[in-house]
């Protein structure tokens, strides 16, 4: 079946060019120019994954309201906020309200279609292993599925953003071995990343395990170096 795409772009050649190199990949896309249309499509038909920009028209965070009324229908629909607003917070801002990317103004429409075509694979990948076929992998009290990017601690969900769960790969992909500032930026997959920017990420992968278990202590700092993932003895 041809999935289908919806695009939230207030400038109509910007709008145009995603929907013209998106149909070109074989998806279907609808395309809204502002909230009030967008919200109104999303409640006659879901879209197997949304692109929002954030700023419409005068409305500053219309695209952060989108994206919470989608996800109350949907918690699991794949969305991607694309974007000039670059600032650390907006990222953060848009990450932690269950957004699955945060793409950066102007993209390469190849990239975009690619990065559309790796979630919606996460996402059937998330199905598959809800429906019992899985390729976690066990380290200590944790199950990390790279695939499908679905991680436990103590078999208890945790809910990351894909660069949350992405730095956490590089740590447990060999526990106890220090991982350096610069492999964990390269797994954020942006420019400018700074090591404030990954202790802020790793506070965040600290405190949503720790909301779940209050001893947690996994994550060690590695003073000027990086990061290390202990296991419990």
């Amino acid at each position: 079946m041809v999935k289908r795409i919806v695009i939230v772009e207030d400038d109509p050649d910007q709008r145009d060019n995603y929907v013209d190199a998106i149909i070109k990949k074989g998806y279907d896309v609808t395309a809204f120019s502002n909230r009030e249309q967008a919200l109104k499509g999303f409640d006659n038909e879901l879209p197997d994954l949304a692109i929002l920009d954030i700023i419409l028209g005068d409305e500053v965070d219309a695209g952060f309201e989108i994206c919470r009324d989608l996800l109350s229908k949907s918690p699991t629909l794949p969305v991607i906020f694309l974007t000039e607003r670059i600032a650390e917070i907006d990222k953060i801002s848009g990450l932690r309200l269950g957004a699955w990317d945060y793409l950066p103004k102007p993209i390469s429409l190849d990239y975009l279609a690619e990065r559309i075509s790796s979630l919606l694979r996460i996402k059937e990948a998330r199905v598959q292993s809800a429906s019992g076929s899985t390729s976690a992998k066990m380290v200590g009290d944790l199950s990390i599925d790279q695939e499908a990017l679905l991680v436990s601690w103590q078999d208890e969900p945790i809910n990351l953003s894909g660069t949350e769960f992405r730095m956490l790969a590089k740590l447990v992909r060999v526990p106890g071995h220090a991982v350096s500032y610069d492999t964990l930026m390269n797994a954020t997959m942006q420019s400018l990343v700074t090591n404030n920017t990954i202790n802020t990420h790793m506070r965040n992968i600290r405190k949503k395990f720790e909301a779940i278990d209050p001893e947690f202590d996994c994550i060690k700092s590695e003073y000027g170096f990086g990061y290390r993932w202990s296991v419990k003895q």
